[in-house]
């Protein structure tokens, strides 16, 4: 293998070591450099590796093959490839990932759909206008906590509002423990607090509603002009697709960023650990209730209801506990009837 001195865009040493395990695994004879995934368009990708910039498509004997579930690459992955100088690089397997953000798949409403993999921080974007929005920040902090990886919350478009620290303590409360900054890509104030997550060899994941920013940002934060930007709609805050499609971005300084198209909706798919993250203040609550199948109604002794009457814990946000819950107990649910009827028609 190639030193990873060699290849940026975050490669280390423990993607060296999976690399190695890999390659004397399979017994491979070919010479794989490692690459990473910047954009996907349908079956064909385009990649970054020593070489720089440049397609590639998978190795079909892998990929396309009946002994079992493979992993697809998505925007962020470290793969295996053999270069071809020529034309597209054969892509041989995708190495383990240390983080990875997924949602309920828009289209099918029954699949996972992996958006970005292999960051160190998720900036869930929000902008100060009709966009801004408390039960939304719960939502994404709950799929942030559950990637891997360390969310940051990004209160955008400063500069609209008299007072930003209203709606810092707002975004503080509904996510104890994760940073909040406002900024003003405009007035150039709060960028200086969100560099310190940008630096070399991390990579950061922009979510959140269209016109929101987040391509603004991009390039406030590269210092140049990279990313296309648009406006937004005065009269209901609604923001134009910038961004079509994800895609890594390389800055100056050695930091990449995934940039996502803005998302209507967020559909979770699995966040049980997200949530004993991003509600930890009120699972430390139902630990302490009398019993152990509190419904949290009328039972003495129930640790929620008093917290709730003494204002200790808002009604709201328990109330977001328990809509998040039971959409992730749903989709539980639902997967396990899915994984019981493949079982079976295996089975016949």
């Amino acid at each position: 293998m190639n030193n990873i001195m060699n290849f940026r865009y975050g490669f280390t040493q423990a993607d060296q070591m999976e690399a190695d395990r890999y390659i004397k695994q399979e017994r491979i004879q070919e010479e794989l450099i490692p690459a990473r995934i910047t954009q996907v368009h349908r079956e064909r990708y385009q990649i970054a590796s020593e070489y720089g910039e440049s397609g590639a498509k998978l190795k079909g004997s892998v990929f396309y093959n009946d002994e079992g579930v493979v992993t697809y690459p998505a925007v962020g992955d470290f793969v295996l490839i053999r270069y071809n100088p020529q034309g597209d690089s054969i892509i041989y397997t995708v190495l383990p990932r240390r983080s990875y953000f997924s949602r309920l798949d828009p289209a099918t409403r029954q699949t996972e759909q992996i958006v970005a993999t292999n960051f160190d921080y998720v900036f869930i974007m929000v902008s100060l206008n009709h966009n801004f929005s408390t039960g939304r920040i719960e939502r994404y902090v709950t799929a942030a906590w559950q990637s891997g990886a360390t969310p940051v919350i990004v209160l955008t478009k400063a500069d609209l509002v008299d007072d930003a620290w209203k709606y810092i303590g707002q975004a503080c409360l509904v996510a104890p423990g994760v940073d909040v900054v406002a900024i003003s890509t405009l007035k150039e104030e709060g960028l200086e607090d969100l560099k310190r997550y940008v630096t070399n060899g991390k990579t950061i994941v922009f979510l959140g509603s269209s016109g929101i920013g987040k391509s603004t940002l991009v390039n406030a934060l590269a210092g140049k002009e990279i990313m296309n930007t648009n406006g937004i709609r005065e009269e209901d805050s609604k923001g134009y697709h910038t961004t079509t499609h994800r895609q890594m971005i390389e800055l100056d300084n050695g930091a990449l960023i995934i940039d996502t198209p803005g998302m209507r909706e967020l559909g979770l798919w699995d966040v049980s650990e997200g949530l004993k993250e991003s509600f930890g203040d009120v699972e430390e609550l139902v630990e302490q209730c009398r019993f152990n199948n509190c419904t949290h109604g009328n039972e003495p002794g129930c640790a929620i209801r008093e917290a709730i009457e003494n204002g200790i814990l808002p009604a709201h946000r328990y109330k977001s506990y328990v809509k998040l819950q039971r959409e992730s107990k749903m989709r539980e649910q639902k997967e396990a009837l899915k994984q019981s009827r493949i079982d079976r028609s295996r089975r016949k």
